[in-house]
């Protein structure tokens, strides 16, 4: 990975991704679900899928290979499964219900959203827990994080991918739980620098948070 990363190519780079995200959601509504509504959540899944592969593609041909499986031990691994507990906790128990009372419209938004999931679960499944934790943390700890704080140093790399991290989800309820959750895992990569550990951590609250939130939904 080239070791260096501006404070303003970070920002291009997640404006490309952010670019992507913009792709897949239009064809997702303007082509799958009218075209094809029956498997509409399959190829918007095998559609992200693909982007992102293509997206990380295109990071690594621009010289940024992130090492996916460096410094991952036993204990980064049982820290990582903290954070995941602790995120459920500290968030869907603590912060986002004061949220949700102080955003309505955001919240409304963010409860349709979640609505829309159960109509297809293993397919959102894949989506929330697995693919977006995934590139999320390539892109945020693995590259902007690491790249960051070896030309500003730490702190400066911290606040810009919990940031960026945060400016990603779009929605109030979900932006200022996902700076904290950025914050908290940028400390867990610096701690163990290891993006592995970051992706469990981030794979593990949103498996937590996808049950608690659909498996009720799709049960009734």
């Amino acid at each position: 990975m080239k070791p260096n990363l501006t404070i303003g190519g970070a920002v291009g780079w997640t404006a490309i991704y952010f670019g992507v995200m913009l792709f897949y959601t239009f064809l997702n509504v303007a082509v799958w679900r009218r075209v094809f509504p029956g498997f509409s959540s399959w190829l918007n899944t095998l559609t992200i899928a693909i982007c992102v592969c293509g997206f990380l593609a295109l990071l690594k041909r621009a010289g940024h290979d992130i090492a996916l499986f460096a410094n991952l031990t036993p204990s980064g691994v049982a820290l990582a499964l903290g954070c995941s507990v602790l995120f459920y906790l500290l968030l869907d128990k603590g912060l986002d219900p004061l949220l949700e009372k102080a955003f309505p419209s955001s919240e409304q938004a963010y409860q349709e959203n979640v609505e829309g999931l159960t109509k297809a679960p293993v397919a959102s499944f894949l989506q929330i827990c697995v693919i977006a934790p995934v590139i999320e943390e390539l892109l945020m700890r693995g590259f902007i994080l690491n790249g960051i704080r070896t030309a500003y140093g730490t702190a400066v790399g911290l606040l810009v991918s919990s940031v960026l991290f945060a400016l990603l989800h779009l929605n109030m309820v979900q932006t200022l739980s996902s700076l904290i959750c950025g914050i908290v895992l940028g400390l867990l990569y610096i701690k163990t620098g290891s993006v592995f550990c970051c992706i469990i951590g981030h794979c593990g609250y949103n498996l937590l948070s996808y049950f608690t939130m659909i498996y009720p939904r799709i049960s009734r």
